[in-house]
């Protein structure tokens, strides 16, 4: 299995509300080839970002996320859900690209990289100098002060540099080989085969390796897309294996989508 990092381990256990014993989240890093050290240096990490507080010390203490980890983590898996929603056929393409300008003056340099930055992040491709593009309405997921710098349309008509098919467009601006490659360590997490490792180990690789490839995935919607999609495919395979391994204390809080 490949290595996952303590971060993942820990997020893994830190419930919605109330708080985790760290005896159980030391226990699973160890299970999952991570030393003691490791946990320690991210849980500081976390702390310092503001995403949990830590109460008492060592093993004997207790782990709670704050409103601000709550709302970074519900904001990440905005995208596992987004592909779930895709991979049951509930989210469809509207036959829509939304454009974004993002501009601002020289003393806002910072806010505008900022948002060009996230924009990237949220899966949308540059057109030119501040210009981007996606297939999503990106706009509820940008600041409320992302108005200041924006310029945003919506075109059904679109010319790309002479393309002008919808699935060429797709394939010119986010190319489906290194989105497929992502998905190999979800291919690897998929054919391992550990019966004596814990059904929270098992998990927090299966998650790992999803995220991970969720993270480099934009998602493009999947009339935009050859078919069949090798990681819608996965994901599937995925949300079987996820199926099959039965009640954990891992992730036992949160909403894997499993449609």
């Amino acid at each position: 299995m490949n290595p996952v990092s303590a971060r993942t381990v820990v997020e893994a256990f830190l419930p919605i509300k109330g708080d985790v014993p760290l005896a159980v989240v030391y226990d699973a890093a160890n299970a999952s080839g991570l030393d003691d050290q490791t946990l320690r240096l991210a849980i500081r990490r976390m702390q310092a970002a503001g995403d949990l507080q830590q109460e008492g010390r060592g093993r004997a203490g207790r782990l709670v996320m704050t409103a601000a980890g709550r709302e970074r983590i519900r904001h990440d898996r905005l995208a596992l859900e987004l592909a779930a929603e895709q991979d049951a056929g509930k989210e469809r393409w509207d036959g829509a690209w939304r454009l974004f300008t993002v501009s601002a003056p020289e003393s806002d340099r910072s806010a505008r990289d900022s948002l060009r930055r996230m924009l990237i992040a949220f899966g949308a491709a540059p057109l030119s100098t501040g210009v981007f593009i996606s297939p999503h309405d990106l706009g509820s997921l940008l600041p409320d002060q992302a108005d200041r710098y924006m310029v945003t349309a919506r075109a059904t008509d679109l010319n790309v540099r002479g393309v002008c098919d919808p699935i060429e467009i797709a394939e010119t601006l986010w190319p489906a080989v290194p989105v497929v490659e992502g998905y190999k360590a979800v291919e690897e997490a998929l054919a391992s085969n550990a019966p004596n490792v814990s059904a929270d180990v098992r998990r927090i690789f299966l998650a790992a390796a999803l995220e991970d490839a969720i993270r480099k995935d934009p998602l493009i919607p999947p009339e935009l897309r050859p078919q069949p999609w090798r990681p819608a495919q996965l994901r599937q395979q995925w949300r079987r294996k996820w199926k099959e391994i039965g009640p954990a204390t891992a992730y036992a809080q949160w909403s894997i989508v499993e449609s």
